[in-house]
């Protein structure tokens, strides 16, 4: 019993913020989305990465990347939980590990962990990470308060505990570029280097960091649902769309009180993701290309990463126990 009342002391306290919450705008998709499902052995291939031999790699509770070229091994083990990956040029896979950190795996699955830290704080949630084109890493703490654990206590409190970072290769040095996020989730580079792009979960926006002053903008605000992963395959940024918003918690934005109590009904009678696939293409100044929707989740449900390699479009599940891919949509 002093265990637990030592633990709940210690656990953060819930306090959530009133905000106006964006009209929920009639988005009218462009296309179904139909893709190829591939099992997975392990739950939730949050996000995919192709290394350089072709293998696909995922990563899933538990802490296993697995690498797939059509039988499934096991690269590596980070020993937390592995979300957001990107390739650098010689193959070293960066990895964003909401519990470990900012860690580097090399081809034969050594770990190295580049960062605990950002701006004198602990990463508490490390979420998603892009290379930009010189080589430097940037990267998301979704929440300086919470864990990936309590993701749903960061959503319904919709505070500003996110931030973006960046880790130079070359130093080691870690800035703290932007805080002040709201769920700082997916993070895309644009191809020049001229601005990051994050998605703010709890905020259905896209905000546009340029690196030349750090100066923040916000480039769509009004997204059909929790938007998750980012990524750039060049003058298009495509947009992971978890699940549809939420007409109750939509409805609550300026009732923190009455929000907050969402955690306090029976877990089974609590909001939760809905089963659909949607993904959505936008360029640099917000315009929609592409708006792609499964409202059946057929192939894959609670998309939470998009990659293009190559030809094919990757999709990612923080749920789901198999990845999908599609050919890549023309421009």
């Amino acid at each position: 019993m002093l265990f637990a009342l030592s633990a709940a002391l210690a656990a953060p306290k819930l306090d959530p913020v009133s905000f106006e919450s964006p009209p929920a705008e009639p988005w009218r998709p462009t296309a179904v989305l139909g893709a190829t499902r591939v099992p997975v052995p392990g739950e939730g291939p949050e996000d995919i990465e192709v290394l350089l031999d072709g293998r696909v790699v995922v990563g899933v509770e538990g802490g296993d990347l697995l690498a797939w070229d059509g039988e499934w091994t096991t690269l590596a083990n980070t020993g937390g939980r592995p979300l957001g990956m990107d390739l650098a040029k010689d193959g070293t896979l960066i990895v964003a590990d909401a519990d470990k950190g900012l860690l580097a795996v090399s081809s034969t699955g050594e770990i190295s962990v580049l960062a605990t830290e950002c701006g004198g704080r602990p990463l508490v949630f490390t979420d998603d990470v892009e290379l930009g084109p010189d080589g430097m890493i940037y990267f998301s703490d979704a929440s300086t308060k919470w864990g990936q654990g309590q993701w749903k206590e960061d959503l319904l409190e919709a505070g500003p505990y996110g931030r973006l970072c960046s880790y130079d290769p070359l130093s080691g040095e870690v800035v703290e570029l932007v805080d002040g996020l709201h769920f700082a989730n997916g993070v895309a580079v644009d191809p020049a280097g001229r601005f990051v792009l994050v998605n703010e979960t709890s905020r259905y926006r896209v905000t546009k960091v340029n690196l030349d002053d750090l100066r923040t903008e916000v480039l769509v605000d009004d997204l059909p649902g929790f938007i998750d992963g980012i990524s750039s395959d060049g003058d298009r940024y495509w947009i992971a769309v978890a699940s549809p918003r939420n007409e109750l918690i939509d409805a609550l934005s300026e009732k923190p009180k009455l929000r907050a109590r969402l955690l306090r009904i029976p877990e089974p009678l609590q909001p939760k993701p809905e089963h659909t696939a949607r993904i959505i293409a936008i360029d640099a100044q917000g315009e929609v290309l592409h708006d792609l929707f499964d409202p059946q989740g057929r192939d894959i449900v609670v998309i939470t990463s998009v990659q293009v390699r190559g030809d094919r479009i990757y999709l990612g599940s923080l749920t789901d126990e198999a990845f999908a891919w599609a050919p890549a949509p023309k421009y």
